[in-house]
C-alpha cells in the first residue's frame, strides 16, 4: 500500500502541475480529472474507502462535468472552431494517458499483490458525516456558498447580452 501511496501522490502532483501550467482549457480539464483520480487513489491507499469513493463521484464525476459546460458555454467565436480541432488532436491525449496507465498500475499492483493498509482503521460514512457536520459545519456551508458564488459568475460570463 506505500508504493500504491507514492506513485498516486505523484501522479498527483504531476497532474495538479499540469493543471495549472496549461493555457489551454481542455487540456486542464483532462489533468483535472487524472488528478481527482490520484487523490482517490490516496484516499484508499489510507483506508478511507469512502473518502475516495466520494472524490471520484462528487469530483471527477460531477463538478468536470460542470466544467465541461461551463468551457462549452464560453464560446467565444468562430475562431475557436479552429482551436477545438487542435484540442482533438492524438497529441493531446499522451499525457493523461500516461498518468492514467501509471494509476492502473497501482491499482491492479494493490488488487494483486498487496494486503488492505495496516496500522490505520477505515473511516466509514457516519464517522465523515459527524466530521463534516460536526466541528467542520462552517467549512461546509462556506464551501457551498463558493461554489454557489462560481456558478452565479459562471451563468453572467456566458449570457447571450446580444438583444
Amino acid at each position: 500500500m506505500e508504493l500504491t501511496f507514492y506513485t498516486c501522490a505523484l501522479v498527483a502532483i504531476l497532474a495538479t502541475l499540469r493543471v495549472v501550467t496549461n493555457a489551454n482549457p481542455v487540456h486542464a480539464l483532462l489533468y483535472l480529472v487524472v488528478s481527482l483520480l490520484a487523490v482517490a487513489g490516496v484516499f484508499f491507499a489510507l483506508g478511507a474507502p469512502f473518502a475516495g469513493a466520494l472524490e471520484v463521484i462528487v469530483y471527477a464525476g460531477a463538478i468536470m462535468v460542470l466544467f465541461v459546460f461551463i468551457v462549452m458555454m464560453l464560446n467565444l467565436g468562430p475562431e475557436t472552431t479552429a482551436q477545438e480541432r487542435q484540442w482533438l488532436k492524438p497529441a493531446t491525449w499522451i499525457g493523461p494517458m500516461l498518468l492514467s496507465a501509471l494509476l492502473l498500475g497501482a491499482l491492479v499492483f494493490t488488487l494483486v499483490g498487496a494486503d488492505a493498509p495496516t496500522g490505520s482503521a477505515t473511516v466509514g460514512p457516519k464517522a465523515v458525516g459527524i466530521a463534516l457536520f460536526g466541528p467542520y459545519v462552517l467549512v461546509v456551508e462556506l464551501a457551498s456558498l463558493l461554489l454557489l458564488g462560481a456558478l452565479v459568475a459562471a451563468y453572467h460570463l456566458g449570457r447571450d447580452d446580444h438583444h
